[in-house]
């Protein structure tokens, strides 16, 4: 299975592709990937730079221009598709229809993969953009069983890609709304979910108050480690409880299950994190290539969750979906 690894800046890049990345993915400074934080992604210059670094040492870069292009400017979304297949991406991951159009028509020679942000889960959705597009891999939302990922496996001809390791979103993967009712930016338009210029701390002697644009998002007990005020990762009060009803903050760490994903079918393993620096993808991305390794070659499972425990989210790691243990 190929292990596709994040890269948010030139620098992490070269930290996956030598810590053992057989792909990684990233984006352009703009919003037309879903990772448009400052001091992230790559100029054209440095795209181009990256991929013959990456080339150089065997491996693949994969460009997300994964989010929705605006009715009024799809210049900025055509440009980017037009670039990456200048640079010589070896492939584009893509959501918007009009962005997998520009890519057939203009690019048939590079690889097009359905982003997770398309939400595609049925036969008959992957079946549609393999069909009008030539989508060629596709990402699985993280809603899906390891049983339900087989039987997707059988009913379709294109590859299969699954997150293993890092943030848990499935707020309609990708597409949630609910950061731009708070902060005025889009995930699905700027690229941007709870931009870090909305969020504050508050402290006091007993508790610290994590906020997004003014709003109250989490409340923490002195000494308690405080999280990111991400809105789907808040604690709210609902009638007489009291909770996370969304979403728990913790990391998905799918490394136990490489094995029966192999088995499922599933062609590449994606960790997630373009935000993160060096050091986190170099520990992130050594530990899943010797797991990865091992599973291809038929020996003894290794043993990484304790390994990645203190990189997840709040030190808590979950399997998701792919066992089924939520509410």
């Amino acid at each position: 299975m190929e292990l596709v690894c994040p890269a948010g800046t030139p620098a992490t890049l070269r930290a996956a592709v030598l810590a053992g990345a057989d792909a990684v993915y990233c984006g352009f400074r703009n919003e037309t990937n879903a990772r448009n934080f400052p001091g992230l992604n790559f100029s054209s210059q440095e795209m181009a730079e990256g991929i013959r670094f990456a080339h150089g040492n065997g491996s693949k870069v994969l460009v997300a221009i994964n989010t929705f292009a605006r009715a009024e400017n799809t210049d900025l979304w055509r440009k980017a598709a037009d670039t990456a297949a200048a640079c010589g991406a070896d492939a584009v991951i893509a959501a918007d229809i009009a962005v997998l159009d520009h890519m057939a028509n203009s690019h048939p020679r590079t690889r097009l993969h359905l982003s997770v942000q398309a939400a595609a889960a049925t036969p008959e959705a992957i079946s549609f953009y393999a069909q009008a597009f030539g989508v060629r891999r596709v990402v699985l939302p993280r809603v899906l069983s390891v049983q339900e990922i087989a039987g997707l496996n059988r009913a379709i001809d294109v590859e299969t890609e699954a997150f293993v390791f890092g943030g848990l979103c499935v707020m309609m993967e990708g597409r949630c709304h609910l950061s731009s009712y708070a902060t005025g930016k889009s995930p699905n338009l700027n690229g941007v979910c709870s931009p870090p210029e909305a969020v504050s701390y508050v402290e006091n002697a007993e508790s610290t108050t994590a906020r997004l644009a003014g709003f109250t998002i989490d409340r923490f007990a002195a000494g308690e480690p405080a999280g990111y005020p991400t809105l789907c990762k808040g604690r709210f009060t609902a009638g007489d409880k009291t909770g996370y009803l969304f979403e728990d903050p913790v990391s998905l760490n799918a490394g136990s299950m490489i094995v029966a994903l192999k088995d499922a079918g599933v062609t590449a393993l994606k960790i997630e994190g373009r935000q993160r620096g060096k050091g986190y993808v170099t520990e992130v991305v050594r530990a899943f290539r010797r797991a990865v390794d091992a599973a291809e070659n038929g020996g003894d499972p290794v043993e990484i969750d304790g390994i990645l425990a203190n990189l997840s989210e709040g030190g808590r790691q979950t399997t998701g979906a792919y066992r089924k243990t939520w509410r």
